[in-house]
């Protein structure tokens, strides 16, 4: 593919950059990205990849624009509560970008379409909001051996990391099973600052496009926490488990299937499989 004069213009700053230049945006624009939930983590996540180039971003999220989300889903805005977040989100990333194809699926991620639609992607962000959701993304992404990264965000603090399948630990890896219900508060009632969203999904949006360039040192075997308190990042080193129910030398799981829904998302202490707190986007 060639470039047009504007394109050259537009994506200037990025070709300047002897680890991208010319070669390496035709890679962002010939990228596939999908974003898991268009709310706090994947509204960011998708500005910043469209500004980038990335020539198709797939938006799935079954929900529509409430009053609540615009405190941290900057992909919409006030007009758009009672649309679906996949049509505004839509609207946003081509006003931004008008070469970037998105493709919106209007749907929930379920056992049934999970692999169909991961498959389609080079790179996939999780953006969801719930334990039932994350672990399906990871499966999936496994199954389909899609790159995903993984984010989270509750109250002041942030975490991100990445997945290469087969390659590096997993989600399961780290957290083998949902945390039984009534263990960890909903997410409604622990609340989040709204600006914590912009940094953790900046930072996958970072990640994503370092898979695609094939540059750096992507968050693989390591989790990165943020506290906005301290303004403080601190690296959590995590291993590929080899007793892994998905990955690991003898596993379990083998096909996709549906946990029951909860409500929020779990965060690690350490290193650990026990959940100490829960995450919003």
């Amino acid at each position: 593919m060639e470039f047009t004069e504007e394109q050259i213009s537009r994506y200037s700053r990025h070709i300047l950059l002897p680890e991208v230049g010319g070669k390496g945006q035709k890679k962002i624009a010939q990228a596939k990205i999908l974003l898991v939930g268009a709310g706090g983590l994947g509204s960011p996540a998708a500005l910043y990849l469209a500004a980038a180039g990335v020539g198709t971003i797939g938006l799935i999220d079954s929900d529509v624009v409430d009053l609540s989300n615009l405190q941290r889903q900057v992909l919409h805005h006030t007009a758009d509560i009672g649309r679906p977040k996949v049509l505004s989100g839509k609207e946003k990333i081509q006003a931004l970008n008008p070469d970037v194809t998105v493709v919106m699926h209007e749907e929930r991620l379920t056992a049934k379409n999970a692999l169909k639609i991961v498959s389609d992607y080079d790179v996939v962000i999780d953006g969801v909001d719930n334990f039932p959701a994350k672990f399906l993304i990871n499966d999936a992404c496994f199954f389909a051996g899609k790159s995903m990264v993984h984010g989270g965000i509750l109250r002041f603090d942030g975490r991100v990391f990445t997945i290469i399948p087969g390659q590096t630990a997993c989600y399961r890896c780290v957290f083998k099973n949902p945390p039984p219900p009534g263990l960890v508060a909903s997410c409604q009632e622990a609340g989040v600052i709204g600006v914590l969203a912009g940094i953790i999904g900046s930072l996958q949006a970072t990640e994503a496009l370092k898979l695609v360039l094939k540059i750096g040192k992507p968050l693989t075997d390591r989790m990165l926490d943020f506290d906005a308190r301290r303004t403080a990042f601190r690296e959590i080193k995590i291993r590929r488990n080899p007793n892994c129910p998905l990955c690991g030398r003898n596993p379990t799981i083998t096909e996709l299937f549906d946990h029951e829904p909860e409500s929020c998302e779990l965060k690690p202490a350490a290193v650990s499989n026990q959940p100490s707190a829960v995450s919003k986007a």
